[in-house]
């Protein structure tokens, strides 16, 4: 693709005008201003041919896989490969071809070639406004005709993948004091107390044992009592299950128009930061009609990384949860007693209905806890000041709402499981403290 150069267009201007005067002023001087006129045009075509027979072996290399955090700046760097001597000082104008999701601050980048062969860095500054995997399919590349005249325009073919993760800056930055590892700082919560539940070894039996302890089959087999002795957990199994259903695709008012599942998955991923930070193993489970992911408790750099290339690219799905699935999923694969942290919203009756009744056999193996962000207006109707008909009507409904939550509350609470309403700002916060409150009461 050619498109004529704004130098062109100025000396069209300073000479066809000028030209055009002479020869409608002076008729005997038209014949040579013609001419001048035709040979200007000459001078314009040769090099327009000369720059499209010119073309410079160059190719652009992109990284395979760049990484960054939604609405966080970073750098994106391509290599520009000049694989021939070129002519010294051309200048290159280079852009991207970015998804609509990547805004760069400046979309092109010019280049001045030494006339060297040899690989050139070009860096754009891009902000990802969408979480989640998007490919780079190529550069468009602009270079100047000999003269200058014209502008010749070509597609370098490459590819690249950017992944979007949720950025979790400012949640780190609320709960500094858990992930502070520096001194003995920070919250280091561990089962401390009791006897513990895992078997550790036998030794003999000494007056005060509790019979309960001691080992039947061995003091049998040796003739004398024998004790078993336990040792405290020191590593748990959390695993957060983040429902992808149409209930968290509704955004908050006031929350930058956030899907609330990005308000979970910041959450979830925090929870892991801070499980690990305590020695704990961490899973991970998304659901939404159906299972999409199931990662087994783990733990290490690996492991949260695994758990977080599985979040990056999911997306709300516009259809109804199917909690008795995931309930009798999770039932089937997890045999170890763990703190199952379900992150979804509950202010479908219906929805809430299915879920405590499906609740009630997980509940029994494991220790279930229900988080939910608080809608708006979703509380007792005289808590809150109302302007105008529209509030009145809007702190009505939410009262309505907020009364059909708790009676949700109290009939998880009669299986043992905990429902909590919280804000979407405090909602990482709270969950960290949840997770901290049950092991210092060693609930799990």
């Amino acid at each position: 693709m050619t498109a004529p150069a704004n130098r062109l267009l100025f000396w069209t201007a300073w000479t066809a005008i000028p030209l055009a005067i002479i020869a409608a002023a002076a008729p005997t001087l038209a014949l040579p201003c013609v001419a001048l006129a035709l040979t200007a045009a000459l001078v314009a075509v040769l090099d327009l041919i000369a720059g499209l027979r010119y073309a410079p072996a160059l190719t652009i290399q992109l990284p395979e896989v760049a990484r960054f955090s939604r609405m966080r700046e970073g750098a994106y760097t391509a290599t520009l490969a000049v694989e021939e001597p070129v002519r010294p000082g051309l200048t290159l104008r280079v852009g991207l071809l970015l998804p609509p999701e990547i805004a760069p601050d400046d979309a092109v980048q010019s280049i001045r070639l030494p006339g060297e062969p040899g690989r050139y860095s070009l860096t754009w500054r891009c902000t990802p406004r969408e979480r989640g995997r998007f490919t780079v399919s190529g550069a468009r590349l602009e270079r100047p005709s000999p003269l200058g005249l014209w502008t010749i325009r070509c597609s370098l073919p490459a590819r690249g993948e950017i992944r979007v993760y949720p950025n979790l800056i400012e949640e780190r930055n609320r709960l500094a004091s858990v992930f502070l590892n520096r001194q003995g700082a920070g919250i280091h919560a561990q089962r401390q107390v009791g006897k513990g539940r895992d078997f550790e070894q036998l030794r003999d039996y000494l007056p005060g044992d509790s019979f309960e302890d001691i080992h039947w089959k061995a003091t049998a087999r040796r003739g004398y009592p024998v004790t078993k002795m336990f040792q405290i957990e020191r590593t748990q199994e959390i695993y957060v299950v983040v429902d992808a259903s149409r209930l968290s695709a509704r955004a908050l008012p006031g929350a930058a128009a956030e899907p609330q599942l990005e308000h979970l998955l910041r959450a979830a991923l925090l929870l892991g930061l801070a499980a690990e930070k305590q020695g704990d193993f961490f899973g991970l489970a998304t659901f939404s009609d159906r299972v999409h992911t199931f990662i087994r408790a783990g733990k290490g750099h690996a492991h949260f990384a695994q758990c977080r290339e599985a979040l990056c690219a999911l997306q709300p799905r516009l259809l109804n949860p199917d909690f008795e699935e995931v309930c009798a999923f999770l039932r089937m694969r997890l045999r170890r007693r763990a703190l199952v942290v379900l992150l979804t919203n509950l202010d479908d009756p219906v929805l809430a209905e299915t879920l405590t009744r499906n609740l009630e056999l997980l509940s029994n193996r494991h220790l279930v806890l229900v988080n939910m962000i608080t809608p708006p207006y979703v509380r007792p109707v005289f808590s809150a000041e109302a302007h105008g008909d529209d509030d009145v009507y809007a702190h009505l409904g939410g009262h309505l709402q907020w009364q059909s939550l708790r009676e949700t509350q109290r009939a998880l609470h009669r299986h043992g499981v905990d429902m909590h309403l919280t804000a979407h700002e405090r909602l990482c916060g709270d969950l960290v403290a949840q997770y901290v409150n049950v092991k210092q009461r060693q609930l799990l």
